[in-house]
């Protein structure tokens, strides 16, 4: 009797040790002599915990954000070792559509978001001796290869450079090429790559075929806790590494740690604008949009001196996780909007030369009010953002949004570029002049301005009102310049 106890409790610990991935215990930090490929398995409908996506939206939850932040620190701390990332590759949300509505998959953005602004980058104006700038924002590459935009998709005005973000279809081989291209290169470092279950566990088994690895790979998916390495040394040998981060994040909304957030008072010089059909000349175009509104906001803060990496930067988050509480009670959106982050930015130079980067800013500050609030989140991605500024972009934008009745007894909340707010709004009150002498919308404020919205209301007949009278009231001087902690 005592053997077969003796047997049984082997057997046990042997079941043990290989469920979890001997050692059970969290394998030490990765080095940074090797080649360390760090894959973040994100949440979607097909594959998730209990309680981390929400079936109606296909967005994260509350407990899915909260999941993401306390990851961003287990993966800073345990998998790097405190040191700075190399690089960071998130799905292109456009990518993979969900449910009958086909809402995009901003869940790999989001999970990956926190960390992203735990890790340094620097950027120069690109001139000799010109100005440079650090801070907590690392860029976050999700745009889409050269002919590799998803159907009904505007291409970008100013494309990535081969293969940047991860396509959910892989279209061409693009996610492969991509790893290959970063092998190939054969830079130490640690890059870290934020997708869904289908595409990690693809570009896994692709990679391992395609350099010849022979790696034993998951074979099936293990929840969200999990991160996947290849790390490959100087010589070129592979091994794959499992970190297990046993996370249990709260169902609640995350709460900002201490300082919290200070108030302000709206700062942007007040002005209104009404055009009523049949007065002063005006003519309330066909198809016009009723009973809608809509409160267009800037990204969160994004420029210490002279910089620009399509991300917003450490003190943004602060503004992005508290914005729910901060426009409670002053707006009541139906659903959230944004621009698609797989369009291309050109910004500030980095100390490695890039200056391209994936716009993702303006859709991760309203993300956590979409999650808060258990709101429908698309993106509007049909035509170019940063073509904005001629008049036949601001055109398509204003018809976008104000025109054949999609948006008529809604209510949006709407995340833009600043500079481009005040063209769209003028491009819709034109459209009431067909013979011209309209009003126009002044200029955004102030360049530090982050804390004005624009509100558009077109009433039961699709009359025209626009105020700048509500803001955020969020004091952007008081915000810390590294990110709140969890």
């Amino acid at each position: 009797m005592k053997k077969l106890m003796l047997l049984a409790m082997a057997l046990l610990i042997s079941f043990t040790l290989a469920a979890c991935g001997s050692p059970c215990a969290t394998p030490a930090p990765l080095s940074t002599g090797n080649l360390n490929l760090i894959f973040v398995v994100s949440e979607d409908l097909a594959y998730h915990a209990s309680g981390d996506i929400d079936p109606k939206t296909a967005n994260l939850t509350s407990q899915g954000l909260q999941r993401s932040l306390l990851m961003a620190t287990f993966l800073k701390q345990q998998v790097l070792g405190t040191k700075n990332v190399t690089g960071i590759y998130a799905l292109e949300p456009m990518t993979h559509l969900q449910t009958a509505n086909n809402y995009p998959d901003m869940a790999a953005l989001v999970t990956i978001q926190q960390f992203a602004l735990l890790n340094q980058v620097t950027q120069s104006s690109g001139a000799t001796g010109g100005t440079t700038c650090t801070a907590n924002s690392y860029p976050v590459n999700a745009s889409y290869a050269p002919g590799s935009v998803p159907g009904g998709v505007a291409a970008p005005l100013l494309p990535a450079k081969g293969c940047q973000g991860l396509d959910f279809k892989d279209q061409g081989g693009c996610n492969e090429t991509l790893l290959a291209g970063i092998i190939k290169a054969n830079v130490p470092g640690f890059y870290v790559f934020s997708a869904p279950w289908e595409t990690v566990s693809g570009l896994l088994a692709n990679i391992n075929k395609l350099q010849g690895y022979n790696l034993a790979l998951p074979s099936s998916y293990r929840g969200p806790n999990y991160i996947y390495v290849i790390t490959i040394t100087p010589s070129g040998s592979a091994s794959l590494v499992t970190f297990d981060s046993k996370l249990n994040p709260p169902s609640t909304y995350p709460a900002l740690p201490p300082p919290g957030l200070t108030s302000t008072a709206c700062t942007a010089t007040p002005f209104s604008i009404t055009v009523t059909g049949g007065s002063g000349g005006a003519v309330i175009p066909a198809g016009t949009n009723t009973n809608e509104t809509i409160y267009m906001i800037r990204h969160a803060e994004a420029h210490p001196g002279y910089f620009d990496d399509g991300n917003f930067v450490g003190a943004g988050q602060w503004r992005a996780l508290g914005l729910p509480n901060a426009l409670h009670g002053k707006i009541n959106p139906d659903q959230v909007y944004s621009i698609d982050p797989s369009q291309v930015l050109q910004g500030t130079v980095s100390a490695s030369g890039e200056s391209n980067w994936s716009y993702v800013r303006p859709s991760l500050t309203v993300a956590p009010y979409a999650i808060a609030n258990n709101l429908p989140y698309n993106l509007a991605a049909s035509f170019e953002i940063f073509a904005e500024n001629a008049p036949q972009p601001a055109t398509q934008a204003s018809a976008f949004f104000f025109t054949g009745g999609k948006f008529s007894n809604q209510k949006v909340l709407l995340a833009w570029e600043h500079g481009h707010i005040p063209p769209t709004v003028n491009a819709l009150l034109s459209s009431y002049f067909p013979n011209g002498g309209g009003p126009t919308a002044p200029a955004w404020a102030a360049e530090n301005d982050y804390d004005t919205i624009w509100t558009v209301t077109l009433d039961a007949k699709g009359n025209v009102t626009v105020d700048n009278s509500k803001c955020e009231g969020i004091l952007s001087t008081a915000l810390p310049a590294t990110c709140p902690q969890y």
